[in-house]
């Protein structure tokens, strides 16, 4: 059995090694993925099998289905991650997976796999923080960014404003005190009859509609650079039910335009702030929701008016895959860090 001193010493040389190539694993939702990513910077294969249809069918991912489902899909997509990059195992310098956070069970599985690979190839493995994939995705999209910079991550369960001060050292500035923004977009698309993923299927339907239709709250909660959209969504809500209950059809092109107008102003409006305040001259925009079509074109503009730098993935590094966290693996192998096999799933794990 190799002991955790030559595993340190295998990293140790991967450290001053020109070209590192690092295989990839993540499954902390309902995506299961792979990737090949070297030097954290180019992709040299990605490949991702998705649930989303089977969880269609119950309205919101189902963590158990989800489980059952990675299990099924882990090795199969480790082997095609290989095999678009023509390459064995024995050419892969390490390996990486998402250990949190996430739901459990699919953490798990993916953990399990690849600390299973570890043991049986004698490769390091590299723990990753899931929302650290996401701000890493930028690497990969626009390989000359360097830190320090300011990136918005919003997706299903988080909505954070955030300093990259360096690699892998970050400052959390603000976040969502209630509901992330996916999450807010989610509900919203419920009550409009849309199905899941609701997210991207309301940002379609609004754009045939007005956005000035409904007025919205803003909520400003007491952190200056933090964001509630509870309030926001409860007030859409209510607003929805009365037009039911007085039998008026929903003019749901106008509803959805009004509350994806009202989500991607609150966002702006408190990233403008923090990157005015920072004096950084960078934003990058990371996390599912950051390929909403109307908050890519709203940051654009912005950046075009004031006179920053806009770095946005590209949209299919916007949700989840395993590039991402071969990304954000290569800076965490730069640091020495190296996971033990006794590494374990950690669903609350924060990024700050």
């Amino acid at each position: 059995m190799q002991t955790q001193q030559e595993m340190e010493k295998k990293l140790e040389a991967l450290q001053s090694k020109a070209s590192v190539r690092i295989l990839a694993m993540e499954s902390s939702c309902d995506e299961t993925a792979a990737a090949i990513v070297e030097n954290g910077r180019r992709i040299i294969s990605s490949v991702i099998f998705s649930q989303v249809d089977t969880h269609a069918l119950y309205g919101g991912v189902v963590p158990e289905i989800a489980s059952r489902a990675h299990m099924d899909a882990c090795d199969r997509v480790i082997d095609q991650a290989l095999k678009e990059a023509g390459m064995a195992l024995s050419d892969v310098d390490a390996l990486a997976v998402t250990y949190g956070p996430g739901l459990v069970g699919a953490l798990l599985t993916g953990v399990n796999c690849m600390k299973g690979l570890s043991y049986t190839t004698r490769l390091p493995l590299i723990p990753v923080n899931h929302i650290e994939g996401h701000v890493s995705a930028n690497f990969l999209t626009t390989p000359d960014l360097e830190p320090p910079f300011l990136c918005l991550v919003v997706s299903g369960g988080h909505s954070h404003l955030t300093r990259v001060n360096a690699y892998g050292d970050y400052t959390l500035l603000g976040q969502t005190v209630d509901d992330a923004a996916g999450e807010a977009f989610d509900k919203a698309a419920r009550v409009l009859g849309l199905n899941y993923p609701g997210g991207p299927l309301l940002s379609k339907l609004a754009e045939g509609g007005d956005d000035t239709y409904l007025p919205l709250p803003h909520p400003h909660p007491d952190g200056r650079y933090d964001f509630s959209f509870s309030g926001l969504k409860t007030a859409f809500l209510n607003a929805c039910h009365k037009m039911e209950q007085k039998g008026e059809a929903l003019p749901r092109a106008d509803l959805a335009a009004s509350f994806e107008r009202a989500v991607v102003d609150t966002l702006c409006e408190r990233a403008m702030l923090a990157l005015e305040d920072s004096g950084l001259d960078t934003l990058c925009l990371a996390g599912g929701v950051s390929a909403n079509r109307r908050l890519r074109a709203q940051m654009t503009a912005l950046a075009a008016k004031r006179g920053f730098r806009l770095c946005m993935p590209e949209l299919w590094l916007c949700t989840d895959n395993a590039a991402m966290i071969g990304s954000a693996a290569y800076y965490r192998l730069r640091k020495g860090e190296l996971a033990p096999l006794s590494l374990n799933a950690v669903p609350s794990l924060e990024l700050v």
